[in-house]
């Protein structure tokens, strides 16, 4: 880049179908954070791979809990890819963290030995042979401890299978704590959603190279995907954040979850990068360059 001003890529004619696996840390964060680039990256005949580190078997429970939450909250993960469009989905079994783990508790994802628990994904990634990886920023979006467990384990992974790109999937910090402010002051429940803290959520807007933005029947398949977390949906008490996501009129909707924000590791930021694939059909091109001159 020169001058420091954002570049926005276009893709090379490139026809070469890619391979991208998501890893996120329950069922239902395949939606809220990368819902959209699934859905689209689907669509155009790319074939998309869900893996959850746990089962999310701590989660907001109605009348089930436990193992009976973990059941139903994977049959959702199921219905969720389906509407995204996603070939597989794949759960690693690691017992869900909840909010505050246990210190003694070594059973548990957030305390896993990373070395050991990437080797499970890198796994995965060589039988997928993936091209990208997703995982979430250093600060595991708003902190939950098995969020930042996948951008290491994630981030390892990568290494280790050689995984050539790898998208940290986040939000401007900035902007996010502003707007739970604002709602805050006004009294709105979705003030509340950030459960850790604002003092260290999501990233730094410096680093983002990717804004991806939705079309409006992939921003369709991302609420579809949403709604489909019924048990994160109802249940006693208040009304849960995620319904009051999936709720929002069109227009609302659209300003909330229409654009996704992505880090692709190893490349410079600040960038208005639409294609994920950028850097791949980049070195795709270079090779095809070196071929002619051969």
């Amino acid at each position: 880049m020169s001058g420091g001003e954002p570049v926005v890529s276009t893709a090379a004619p490139i026809d070469r179908r890619f391979t991208v696996v998501s890893f996120h840390a329950h069922p239902d964060d395949e939606a809220l954070l990368t819902g959209g680039l699934l859905a689209r990256t689907a669509r155009e005949g790319h074939r998309v791979v869900i893996v959850t580190a746990t089962e999310g078997e701590l989660g907001l429970a109605g009348q089930d809990d436990g193992a009976g939450l973990a059941e139903t909250r994977m049959r959702e993960l199921v219905e969720s890819a389906r509407a995204l469009g996603c070939a597989r989905v794949v759960s690693l079994g690691f017992a869900d963290s909840g909010l505050h783990p246990d210190p003694r508790d070594r059973e548990c994802f957030a305390h896993q030995d990373v070395e050991a628990a990437a080797e499970t994904l890198a796994a995965l990634l060589r039988e997928e042979r993936a091209d990208v990886l997703t995982v979430y920023d250093p600060n595991g979006g708003y902190g939950h401890p098995d969020h930042r467990q996948v951008h290491r384990v994630g981030s390892r992974a990568a290494d280790l299978a050689g995984t050539p790109v790898v998208l940290e999937a986040t939000v401007p910090g900035r902007l996010f704590t502003r707007v739970l402010g604002i709602l805050a002051l006004v009294g709105h429940p979705l003030g509340r959603s950030a459960p850790l803290g604002t003092g260290a959520v999501f990233g730094d807007p410096a680093r983002i190279t990717h804004r991806v933005r939705l079309h409006h029947g992939d921003l369709e398949r991302k609420r579809a995907a949403m709604a489909a977390h019924g048990s994160q949906r109802r249940g006693p008490g208040r009304r849960r954040v995620i319904d009051r996501f999936v709720a929002l009129p069109e227009p609302l909707f659209r300003l909330a979850f229409g654009r996704e924000w992505y880090v692709e590791q190893g490349r410079p930021g600040p960038g208005r990068l639409d294609d994920v694939f950028c850097t791949l059909r980049m070195d795709l091109e270079a090779a095809r360059a070196l071929e002619g001159r051969a």
